[in-house]
């Protein structure tokens, strides 16, 4: 199993039956993949869609189907198309329950960094701005490090998506909830250790006494 699947096993659980949940491009799409049976839950994306499914089998993708990101999808039974307006204004109204977004920084405040590299181009921030700030719950879904560098760290050096706390961080490593004590270690990945993850995180964690071991769907 490698990292990205660990990561979107461990989300998964955090998704709950009768949710309306938004999934970032990329590394949160793959959530979708991992549901319980028994979880019924509406994912919703920024381009106008409730009730995405998984990735279609090879061959049977619809060009009119796809996520925010442009990668193929499925509908759900009870599926709708809604414009824009409608969309963002789901989003910016607070209906959602949870968006899982990656990340490129979280920062000991709990703020998010995860639309632009200075002096990169990108195609700008898309909803990620809107989600930070409407979603009852964010969950950043992200790789501990990216090419040996810590990605939780003191303070983030890249613009901020929005300025407000994050409800909880999930790697392959650990699952970490920023509180306004600081970031709390709340479980560990397959096989990590505490001094795993402090080795690979740059900002300061609370330990708790016991910190049981992340538990996949």
């Amino acid at each position: 199993m490698d990292a990205k699947e660990i990561i979107a096993r461990r989300v998964a659980r955090e998704v709950k039956t009768d949710m309306l949940v938004n999934l970032g491009i990329g590394l949160p799409s793959l959530v979708a993949n991992f549901l319980p049976a028994d979880v019924d839950v509406f994912f919703q994306a920024e381009n106008g869609v409730i009730g995405l499914g998984s990735r279609p089998p090879e061959g049977m993708e619809d060009p009119d189907l796809t996520d925010a990101g442009g990668s193929f999808v499925t509908a759900v039974p009870g599926a709708a198309s809604i414009d824009s307006a409608m969309s963002f204004g789901l989003i910016r109204g607070g209906h959602l329950d949870m968006t899982v977004l990656g990340g490129l920084q979280v920062d000991e405040r709990g703020f998010l960094a995860n639309w632009m590299v200075p002096g990169k181009m990108v195609p700008g921030m898309g909803g990620a701005m809107d989600l930070v700030a409407g979603a009852k719950r964010v969950i950043v879904a992200m790789v501990h490090s990216a090419k040996g560098k810590p990605k939780i760290v003191p303070e983030c050096t890249l613009p901020l998506t929005a300025a407000r706390r994050v409800s909880l961080i999930v790697t392959e490593l650990a699952v970490i909830e920023p509180t306004e004590a600081g970031l709390v270690l709340r479980e560990l990945g397959p096989g990590a250790s505490v001094e795993d993850v402090r080795a690979a995180t740059s900002a300061s964690l609370i330990i708790p006494e016991q910190i049981p071991a992340m538990e996949l769907v």
